[in-house]
């Protein structure tokens, strides 16, 4: 294997083009994420059976107007922190069903949880009382088991 270093102290050259990283703060990239984005919250909502009220908390307090307007035309474009908070429930989700089936993955939200992150509540009530940092924890927690650490 031929890996190329560059003299003083770097890592060797990767084989793999590096992922390009979404620019958020784009408006088209806004747009062609939005309307998928929506579509995959809808359904991780249902198969986590959220009551429409903390749906509308996960994504940063909406008004019930604004959801249902949203449920009946996704065709919208996201702010970067909406996107950003269904990118890290997505992220969840999927991380969910890898670790423990369909059927505990979308129960696990709710039942409590022993883990010092949500001092015995559920993972819900956590996201729900900690937003976006909390999101990213739990996030990070389930992509660390995935990962064996």
């Amino acid at each position: 294997m031929n890996l190329a270093y560059s003299y003083p102290y770097s890592y060797p050259r990767s084989r793999y083009e590096p992922a390009v990283l979404i620019e958020l703060n784009s408006r088209a990239e806004r747009e062609r994420l939005s309307r998928s984005a929506l579509l995959g919250f809808f359904k991780l909502a249902a198969a986590w059976k959220l009551r429409d009220d903390d749906a509308r908390e996960l994504l940063g307090g909406l008004s019930s107007s604004t959801w249902y307007d949203w449920k009946k035309n996704p065709d919208r474009v996201l702010e970067v922190d909406r996107i950003t908070r269904i990118s890290y429930l997505l992220g969840i989700y999927k991380a969910l069903h890898i670790l423990y089936g369909d059927a505990l993955a979308d129960e696990w939200v709710h039942l409590p949880n022993t883990n010092a992150v949500f001092a015995g509540r559920t993972p819900l009530a956590a996201m729900l009382g900690g937003g976006l940092l909390a999101m990213q924890t739990v996030r990070k927690l389930l992509d660390a088991r995935r990962g064996g650490l």
